[in-house]
């Protein structure tokens, strides 16, 4: 039986990705911060709560993020811009699933195809950027995307098979973000969570380090 760990699993995406792996039969382990008090921000929190699980997962998921945090959202101008609120995002949306592939590496097998997932964003990309605004949000996730990048050359060292990636889940239909949908189409956390799995299901080694979209499309940095 093939076994999963989900990170966020509180979250629209994350409980829908622990649902639709555990119909398909894997074995999930679910954490997240309003049922097992997980604080990706904080190490040492980090670190307690993954050292009890044992190794081996065949997939990790970070489905953890914030774009409004502490009633601070998206600034939809450089005047807008605040330091503490651009830490925040830095700390949430970039640092913390870092730190969960830090802690969470030896869980991985080494000896066959893995994959390691953190949730990212397409407005994270620099080349697609056309619209300007969300500086806090855009620059997180262009941080994310390029820690991800990073790690995936060093894990390919001691693992091998394994697929290291940020994806983007589209626009879902969730409280995340509700107030700045605007008119786009929004697809439901259980058709979020099919559409990533299938790509994580077709990751091979030779995508490690890439960064996907939900329909497992390239997304230019």
């Amino acid at each position: 039986m093939k076994r999963a760990l989900v990170i966020g699993a509180s979250g629209g995406i994350g409980a829908a990705l622990s649902i639709d792996l555990s119909a398909k039969g894997w074995e999930v382990t679910d954490l997240s911060r309003r049922d097992d008090g997980l604080d990706i921000t904080d190490e040492a929190n980090v670190v307690r709560l993954l050292q009890p699980l044992a190794a081996p997962y065949d997939r990790i998921v970070v489905a953890t993020g914030a774009l409004e945090i502490d009633g601070t959202g998206p600034e939809k101008s450089l005047k807008a811009f605040e330091p503490q609120a651009f830490a925040a995002q830095i700390a949430v949306n970039a640092l913390g699933p870092l730190l969960i592939l830090k802690h969470a590496l030896r869980l991985l097998p080494r000896d066959r195809l893995t994959q390691f997932a953190a949730l990212s964003a397409r407005v994270g990309s620099i080349g697609d950027n056309r619209l300007g605004g969300w500086y806090s949000y855009r620059a997180a996730k262009a941080a994310l995307n390029q820690l991800i990048h990073t790690a995936a050359i060093e894990v390919a060292r001691t693992h091998p098979q394994a697929a290291v990636v940020a994806l983007h889940p589209g626009t879902v239909a969730t409280a995340f973000g509700a107030a700045h949908r605007g008119s786009h189409r929004a697809v439901s956390p259980r058709e979020a969570a099919e559409n990533l799995n299938r790509v994580m299901d077709a990751l091979t080694t030779m995508q490690t380090g890439g960064f996907f979209d939900y329909a497992g499309r390239e997304i230019a940095w």
